[in-house]
């Protein structure tokens, strides 16, 4: 009886600490659609210190006429190889598998389709990353639920055995939650998402990349995981494009052109002031557009609510989505450094 309350007093005691993360791993994705040039992304990730990058290999659609099938968002034709620095990181080879992957395949379909993706990751990376360290780390990236549970899991294990890797996956705040209503990933460990907690679509008046107010709803106590847990921070935004109150396409939010005939109508919003055409997209007169990004406050808040309430390991990779050059345009080298380091202070 002693020692059962001895134990639980230790775990109290754990828990109620503010737990310090000892050893930071400064990471980044590269989600980029289109050509291939990390030439741009080179001297940022070298003056960010950044050691691990997560590629976007490759996506995994379900067709219904010819299964799941492969998508790539990426001209790989244009990639000659890495600059020199990246090829000294750590590069995790990522895959996006949509949700109804799952809900449509058997389990002898899965069994395909764990072969053809460890096949896919294995021939990208000797074609184009030859020269970086072989990669020790796959990332499967899915916005798995109760229904595609099952098959989703199954998949993972798959991979696992063929792979002869670490596995970790995405992780969203919803079943990081309720992992005995959701279930846990049998993986190696999770990246938490810390971001698109809300439908762009469907919440016109809150910031869908990140609101701290729906954040605290998923992180109000402190809880461990059955998983070791990374972090992924936004550092991306976007531009959503309405015509007669009606979504029509995302713009490329650092543009400068479109930037230069906004006015802003009340928070987030702005209104187009004259006729323009952005990237093959006609933008008229009196359209509203809706700007979304991650403040460094609200990212600052974000990492004061995780270090609270989340139990994090000793060693801990943090990233950013995503590399590219938005990154210092959006943020100064110190406030991207400072999201690094605000984890072990």
């Amino acid at each position: 009886m002693n020692k059962i309350l001895l134990l639980l007093f230790a775990n109290f005691a754990f828990l109620s600490c503010n737990h310090q993360i000892e050893n930071i791993e400064r990471a980044a994705y590269y989600w980029k659609s289109g050509d291939w040039n990390l030439d741009q992304e080179d001297s940022i990730a070298k003056s960010l210190q950044i050691k691990k990058i997560y590629v976007r290999f490759f996506d995994v659609e379900h067709d219904e006429m010819m299964g799941n099938i492969p998508i790539s968002k990426t001209d790989w034709n244009s990639y000659a190889g890495n600059p020199k620095y990246l090829d000294s990181l750590a590069i995790v080879p990522t895959v996006y598998l949509k949700n109804e992957v799952f809900m449509k395949s058997s389990k002898q379909e899965i069994d395909t389709l764990a072969a053809n993706v460890g096949f896919l990751i294995k021939k990208f990376e000797g074609e184009k990353f030859s020269a970086s360290k072989p990669s020790t780390e796959w990332q499967i990236d899915c916005d798995w639920t109760l229904r595609s549970r099952d098959n989703y899991f199954y998949f993972l294990r798959q991979i696992k055995k063929l792979s002869n890797k670490t596995i970790s996956c995405t992780l969203r705040l919803y079943p990081y939650k309720y992992p005995d209503k959701m279930g846990v990933p049998p993986v190696d460990k999770a990246m938490l998402m810390c971001y698109n907690l809300l439908n762009p679509l469907e919440s016109k008046n809150k910031n869908s990349i990140l609101d701290v107010g729906e954040l605290k709803l998923y992180l109000n106590k402190k809880r461990g995981y059955p998983l070791h847990l990374d972090v992924v921070l936004p550092t991306f935004s976007w531009m959503l494009l309405y015509q007669n109150n009606h979504f029509v396409n995302v713009l490329e939010a650092d543009n400068a052109a479109v930037k230069s005939i906004l006015k802003p109508t009340k928070p987030l919003w702005f209104e187009v002031e004259k006729d323009t055409v952005i990237n093959g997209v006609y933008l008229r007169s009196g359209d509203q557009v809706k700007y979304e990004s991650a403040s460094e406050e609200m990212l600052a808040e974000t990492i004061a609510l995780l270090r609270e309430n989340v139990v994090f390991d000793n060693h801990t990779t943090i990233a950013f989505f995503h590399l590219d050059k938005n990154l210092t345009r959006n943020y100064t080298h110190e406030a991207l450094t400072r999201l690094y380091t605000d984890f072990s202070r």
